[in-house]
């Protein structure tokens, strides 16, 4: 059977909508406010604090590589290869040599070498390190960094037996929580 239906209108009351956007006003300024609050910021040793007054403002979690070149006497320093993903799982940016990363938007950050700070808190990772940021460049998730921390690692440590010769590359797996963070004036 088909029937059709006369378009239903519903008549709004004055000032039911005016109570419904000021309902909507305050959810939004009490999320606004907790967000403001929202540092963020992982519990971690006191060599790598970044002070009270910088604040997170942006945390991704990475998987890739710490890339390795067997020198003949050792494995010489990590090349950074990841890929940093944000909460919900999409990649936001790219981690590489400098220490760099860039966002899709295109802003990015190179990190001050060698670390301001490092603490091995697993001996089968790689260190936890905080990074004074050197330059930013470009609006987006890294403009004004500060500082940068790498955090909760697992793997990417350095092959524990010599290479076999000069020039041999290793790529160890790793993952890692990066926090960047912004100087406030709180």
């Amino acid at each position: 059977m088909n029937t059709k239906s006369a378009p239903q209108t519903h008549r709004v009351r004055p000032g039911a909508w005016l109570l419904t956007l000021a309902s909507i006003a305050l959810v939004a300024a009490t999320a606004s406010s907790v967000l403001a609050d929202d540092n963020r910021a992982p519990e971690v040793p006191t060599e790598i604090s970044v002070g009270e007054t910088n604040k997170v403002h942006f945390h991704g979690f990475a998987v890739g590589f710490q890339i390795y070149t067997w020198n003949g006497t050792s494995w010489g320093t990590a090349v950074p290869e990841a890929t940093l993903f944000d909460e919900d799982g999409n990649v936001v940016a790219l981690h590489f040599a400098g220490p760099s990363w860039q966002s899709n938007s295109g802003s990015k950050v190179v990190g001050a070498l060698p670390p301001s700070g490092a603490v091995t808190v697993d001996t089968n990772s790689i260190p936890w390190l905080r990074l004074r940021a050197l330059t930013t460049e470009g609006p987006g998730i890294f403009a004004s960094t500060s500082f940068i921390q790498r955090v909760n690692t697992a793997g990417g440590k350095a092959p524990s037996t010599n290479g076999a010769f000069v020039g041999q590359v290793a790529r160890m797996s790793y993952t890692a929580d990066y926090f960047f963070y912004r100087q406030t004036t709180n």
